[in-house]
């Protein structure tokens, strides 16, 4: 942070020609007056074409808005003089270096240039990331207009190839919104006059130098904003970080980086990924990438918990039984084993995906909607759980299996995966979180490859009602008897809750329904991809839906002892056939701690 620094006294006094006295009560008028821009109440609009989408954050976080404040109380208070004159004169304030850079292209005249850049370069543009997220995410944002005027797409990878060459090769990943066909022939054919490629090595300066060349071209003299995304393997991230930083970063703008998990194998990779990171980066230019955290399902959790008088009070364990985090594939690795074998399904998905979301879920509420306010929080739920252990977890891997007259083939048959391998497929475990809103109830995590469906899916599962007046309409079976939640995330996106109600007759019968909020049927228009909201974000300077680096050594914290302890004893998964719901072990487990998986049966699954 820079500290905008007022002049002496008497020089001010001798360009002004005005009394100390006069001098000291402008001063005072002035800070007052941003003090009051400050603490305006603001929403910040995400202009999207001719669309005006609110951000749920103040808009006054965001660096371009607060800036805007900033030379807008300084014109109110002294039109007399230049915007960076007044902006001296403002008394403590405080602003980013990104700002401060912004003040420095401010003319003799007072006006600041709105005249910007932002060049996206995809690193790695050759991987099926990009070509199958990251391309057709970008054109997705152009198509609704959220793009800014002045922007370029560059692609850099190793392998030789023309910008033309790129063009081919992204254009047929790219699609229209359904609800806007119309100029979609158009619209491609301008997105892709904005990619370009570039060729070079990952970990030489002199190849990023000339990306750098190639980028003033087409940034003309406007103030140059670089985002990089990080499309590669992990091992690689340090050197085109370092070569982008020295060689490749915005001389007047800002630079960025996403970066793409995994982040680390455990603890100590992890630890030293980031340390090596930050040797050639600040932590508030390291945007690392959950795409689950860009869901709308799981950004819509803060929204259902804190906008909704009826959720909040009960979100605590005197009213939650139990919460359930299932992932399921109905694919297995299909020869692509190679990647997953090196970390398998609890570094894949659970350390990461679901429990992200499990941390948003149970978070206390954030002071406000600021992205640092929110992170705390994360980072405290995190601190705030049990190390797993191996007692609390059951892990599996999938087995050929003959279904339908098709044969499916193993994890091991895979060809990229070793013969005898012991990389679980499946795994479900137990976690518990240790503070005064959620002692004593488990968090129970599934995630696994080729089960019987493709889904993902939050469940809060109830306590029963004490004292319940209709128990004997349920007989033995209470957990009819008790309410659910169900959030799914993906795909067909749905939010209900079971109720139980009486069927209409002359009889006291009583039936398990839904209220059903379906997003199809609810919303006409198509959801936005994970990476569109988050390539935006970034762009934006919103950090809210990233990962901090504390909250990611928090988060391997929990998982590193299970993974040493797994691997250190060669413990050997359970199998299961393929398209079934996965090994018996993780019904055990469940029942342990007197609890039934909310997709055990088709009635449960049901919507």
């Amino acid at each position: 942070m820079a500290v905008v620094a007022r002049p002496s006294m008497p020089a001010a006094m001798q360009s002004c020609g005005i009394s100390k006295i006069q001098l000291q009560k402008q001063q005072q008028e002035q800070l007052g007056s941003l003090r009051m821009v400050q603490l305006l109440p603001m929403t910040s609009v995400r202009r999207c074409g001719s669309k005006k989408e609110e951000r749920s954050q103040p808009g006054w976080r965001d660096s371009r808005q607060r800036m805007k404040m900033y030379v807008s109380a300084a014109v109110s208070v002294n039109s007399g003089e230049s915007i960076s004159a007044s902006l001296k004169n403002l008394n403590s304030a405080i602003i980013s270096k990104e700002d401060a850079k912004t003040i420095s292209s401010a003319d003799n005249d007072g006006a600041i240039s709105t005249e910007s850049t932002v060049t996206i370069i995809v690193v790695g543009a050759s991987g099926d990331l990009a070509k199958k997220k990251i391309f057709p995410a970008l054109f997705a944002l152009y198509y609704e207009g959220c793009l800014p005027k002045h922007f370029t797409v560059f692609g850099y990878a190793r392998s030789k190839m023309t910008s033309e060459e790129l063009r081919n090769v992204i254009s047929g990943t790219l699609t229209c919104r359904i609800d806007q066909r119309e100029n979609c022939g158009d619209k491609m054919d301008k997105f892709l006059q904005h990619c370009f490629y570039h060729s070079g090595q990952y970990n030489s300066e002199d190849s990023f130098k000339q990306l750098s060349k190639k980028l003033e071209e087409h940034e003309t003299g406007r103030v140059a904003n670089r985002l990089f995304y990080l499309s590669i393997p992990p091992d690689i991230f340090v050197d085109v970080a370092r070569c982008a930083s020295r060689s490749a970063s915005s001389s007047r703008g800002w630079t960025r980086v996403i970066v793409e998990k995994p982040f680390g194998r455990d603890a100590q990779s992890s630890a030293e990924l980031t340390r090596g990171l930050k040797q050639h980066l600040t932590e508030e230019q390291i945007y690392r990438i959950d795409h689950y955290l860009g869901k709308e399902l799981v950004e819509n959790l803060s929204v259902l918990r804190f906008s909704n008088l009826v959720f909040e009070p009960l979100w605590t364990r005197q009213y939650i039984r139990n919460v359930q985090l299932i992932f399921s594939e109905d694919f297995g690795t299909e020869g692509r084993g190679g990647y997953f074998d090196n970390y398998g399904i609890i570094r894949d998905i659970m350390q990461n995906h679901l429990l992200q979301i499990l941390a948003l879920f149970a978070m206390e509420p954030p002071v406000s909607l600021d992205a640092e306010d929110i992170r705390n929080e994360k980072v405290k739920v995190l601190r705030s759980m049990r190390v797993l252990s191996a007692e609390d977890v059951v892990v599996g891997q999938y087995k050929s299996h003959t279904r339908g007259g098709v044969k499916h083939p193993g994890y091991t048959e895979d060809k990229t995966v070793p013969n005898h391998s012991l990389t679980p497929t499946f795994a479900a475990a137990a976690l518990f979180i240790d503070n005064a809103r959620w002692d004593g109830v488990p968090f129970l995590m599934k995630a696994g490859k080729a089960l019987h469906t493709k889904r993902t899916e939050i469940r809060v599962q109830f306590r029963h009602v004490p004292g319940n007046l209709y128990k004997r309409s349920f007989g033995s079976d209470l957990d009819r008897a008790t309410n659910e939640l169900v959030i799914r995330v993906q795909p067909d996106e749905a939010i209900y809750l079971k109720i139980n109600n009486k069927v209409p007759g002359l009889g006291m019968r009583l039936d398990r329904s839904n209220l059903h909020l379906h997003y199809a049927a609810r919303y006409n228009r198509e959801i936005p991809d994970a990476y569109e909201r988050l390539l935006l974000d970034a762009i934006e300077g919103e950090r809210r839906l990233f990962i901090r680096s504390d909250e990611l050594d928090a988060a391997w914290a929990l998982f590193t002892p299970l993974l040493n302890e797994l691997e250190s004893n060669k413990v050997a998964p359970e199998f299961y056939p393929y398209g079934s719901r996965g090994p018996i072990g993780a019904y055990y487990l469940a029942a342990k701690y007197n609890v039934r998986w909310g997709d055990a049966s088709s009635e449960l699954t049901t919507t």
